[in-house]
């Protein structure tokens, strides 16, 4: 599959802003599952200042600023990415169980320096992060997925699925700020609050997840037709199985990702990865709209 992604964020304020400066996580990655053949970005008004880095998790950030006055501060990026055939995960349905997992990762990483050094990055995972703390509350939620002996993915499978059927998709019911233990009690959110749900309860019982953003090619119901800026970003988890790699999983839609899901960054939570953040001198209060279009190209 190959995919044009047009990201826009508009801010508008009420005051003048004097110099802003912003970090961007809206470039996609490179890695087995897709690979990201150009991305550009259209920013307005003209920075003074642009760079290009990769954080600590190997994400692209482009750091820019703007040293002129303005109101009005408009950003675009412009990627076409392509996405490889799945690949089948079936052969790890019945391997290594939870337990295993936890032991290895808990334990002596091996001799072997490759897995040792993929080890050692999953052990990251397993830690609290600023938006994801586990707790007693989402060890006793997961506790049913979590069955002695069970087999790691069908755990993790079960976990989503569970997500998915027992918590609704609700977008204004939650804010970035929302804690989990209120996702838990009122059983509503959006996908980024299912992903940290899922990965507060992974780590609870000493299992390596990390949170994926990116983007969800979205199709129109039959007879209708496709709307040109009416996808959003979205947010999956993964995790880590040993000997295997970084499995992903999508609770919103109760589905691994593969063809349709395209890959910005991944990191603890979503602090980490945010699209586009920044500090503004003046300007007031301000209004924010984004639009995302997804279109699939031939």
């Amino acid at each position: 599959m190959k995919y044009r992604i047009t990201h826009s964020t508009l801010y508008e304020y009420h005051q003048l802003v004097g110099l802003c400066q912003n970090e961007a996580r809206l470039q996609p990655r490179d890695f087995w599952r897709q690979r990201c053949q150009s991305s550009r970005f259209e920013i307005s008004p003209e920075p003074s200042d642009f760079s290009e880095r990769e954080d600590f998790f190997g994400n692209r950030v482009a750091y820019f600023a703007i040293q002129q006055a303005h109101q009005r501060l408009m950003v675009t990026v412009v990627s076409e990415v392509e996405t490889f055939p799945k690949q089948s995960r079936d052969d790890l349905a019945n391997s290594i169980t939870w337990e295993q997992a936890r032991e290895q990762l808990q334990g002596n990483p091996g001799q072997a320096q490759n897995v040792c050094d993929e080890l050692l990055d999953a052990k990251l995972f397993l830690l609290d992060s600023p938006m994801v703390v586990a707790t007693d509350e989402l060890a006793a939620y997961a506790r049913n997925s979590f069955l002695p002996n069970r087999p790691l993915v069908q755990a993790v499978t079960d976990l989503m699925q569970r997500i998915h059927n027992d918590f609704t998709y609700d977008s204004s019911s939650t804010t970035i700020a929302t804690p989990l233990s209120e996702v838990l009690q009122f059983r509503r959110g959006v996908c980024q609050d299912f992903a940290h749900l899922a990965i507060g309860c992974l780590r609870s019982f000493g299992i390596a997840a990390r949170y994926v953003s990116g983007y969800l090619e979205t199709l129109p119901l039959p007879g209708k037709q496709r709307l040109v800026g009416a996808d959003a970003s979205h947010a999956w988890f993964a995790v880590y199985v040993p000997d295997a790699g970084w499995l992903e999983f999508d609770p919103t839609n109760n589905a691994v990702p593969f063809d349709q899901h395209i890959t910005l960054a991944w990191g603890r939570d979503y602090a980490d990865v945010t699209p586009l953040k920044g500090i503004a001198f003046g300007g007031g209060q301000h209004t924010l709209s984004v639009s995302v279009d997804v279109l699939r190209l031939e």
